[in-house]
């Protein structure tokens, strides 16, 4: 760390101190940051297990599990906070394991800000340039442009006291965005904004990285903002990933029980593979607590299952009075067990069987009440087989 300065000023010296930015990347596909089999060790936990993940230049990946799952541990490892216990990291070609945080031209943004409250605005973002050694005029220049791409103009003799927290974060961005950093680094930066404001902030945050085009790695346990502002999702759990894919890719085909269960509201059923079924031809399983359903088609290396597990989205459940039977639809009786009011959505929890089904539906007039005899109807393609 820096010497001579205090803890705070010393972690965003390190953020902001280091080598000039490269030049820009050419060409889409190009990859920034590359893990290679990366792992950290604390004792005998294995907090990160030989975790392989390749970062495109100008992408936004998010970092998505619950706490524990070793996403911000990840995090930590690129920006040079936790040192690797194996495997390399490479950022623009680099191999960076050994080289110090202030020297690998990143730009850090954390969950509580880490501003410094005796420096102004114009202090705090400007502390990267000064310790880069960069002139006063460009110092001036440089964060007049920051604070106009975070939409806070004219705030430069403020202090972190006289801000709201969405413009304390903002701030923050600036001074990690000052730089020009090869990669920015959020590590749950909206988790202490309300509802709303966190709601226009990802928009802002998004809108941000898309302008200036720098490869940002983020962190969240939220799958609301990472489904809203990634192109890539890395679903980690204990220590490994899930999954990595499109938004619309881990949501819709999740590739196992853990994904489909942490993202959205799924119903998840056991049961047993009866056809197979090809192409637009539906499977058939029988539900381990009664009942047939007809499903997507089982991929080829699912054939010879016997015990699989259906997955249905709980906004893929239509509830209605009464549904018409259609070839590849499956209609169910049921009875409203209780009611999750949302205001233009309602969740419903629907007794059919031995089976009590999630669905989310828009409000169209009124919900249906507790109580209430329904059907629901669900379509075989909108069935996901699992092991």
């Amino acid at each position: 760390m820096t010497s001579g300065l205090s803890t705070t000023e010393a972690a965003s010296a390190a953020s902001s101190t280091g080598a000039a930015a490269a030049a820009e990347a050419a060409g889409a596909g190009r990859i920034c940051v590359q893990l290679t089999a990366i792992s950290k060790r604390y004792g005998d936990v294995e907090a990160v297990k030989s975790l392989d993940l390749a970062i495109e230049e100008g992408s936004f990946v998010t970092l998505l599990g619950p706490s524990g799952c070793g996403k911000t541990t990840t995090l930590r490892m690129v920006a040079g906070l936790e040192s690797v216990t194996g495997g390399d990291i490479h950022i623009k070609g680099r191999r960076v394991n050994d080289v110090p945080i202030h020297r690998r031209n990143l730009g850090l943004v954390f969950q509580n800000y880490a501003l410094f409250p005796h420096k102004s605005v114009f202090d705090n973002v400007a502390f990267g340039l000064k310790y880069r050694g960069v002139s006063k005029a460009e110092r001036a220049r440089r964060v007049r442009d920051a604070l106009g791409i975070v939409r806070l103009p004219q705030m430069e003799s403020r202090y972190p006291a006289e801000l709201s927290g969405g413009q304390q974060q903002r701030i923050a961005l600036a001074r990690a965005i000052v730089i020009e950093p090869d990669v920015l680094l959020l590590d749950e930066p909206l988790s202490a904004l309300d509802a709303n404001l966190r709601e226009d902030m990802r928009v802002e945050l998004k809108r941000i990285q898309r302008e200036l085009g720098v490869t940002t790695l983020f962190v969240t346990h939220d799958q609301g903002e990472a489904l809203a502002m990634s192109d890539q999702i890395v679903v980690m759990s204990d220590g490994v990933m899930e999954q990595v894919g499109s938004p619309e890719q881990v949501y819709n085909e999740p590739v196992s029980r853990f994904v489909a269960e942490f993202l959205g509201h799924a119903n998840l059923l056991d049961a047993r593979l009866k056809e197979s079924g090809s192409g637009d031809t539906p499977a058939s399983v029988a539900l381990e607590r009664g009942g047939d359903l007809q499903v997507r088609a089982a991929p080829q290396r699912m054939r010879d299952a016997g015990s699989v597990t259906v997955v249905v989205r709980a906004e893929k459940v239509r509830v209605a009075a009464s549904h018409e039977p259609g070839p590849a639809f499956n209609v169910l009786d049921g009875r409203i067990a209780a009611v999750d009011y949302q205001g233009p959505f309602v969740r419903y929890f629907v007794q059919t069987g031995d089976h009590v089904l999630q669905a989310i539906n828009p409000i169209e007039g009124h919900p249906f009440r507790e109580g209430a005899s329904v059907q629901i109807g669900i379509a075989a393609r909108d069935c996901i087989l699992l092991p």
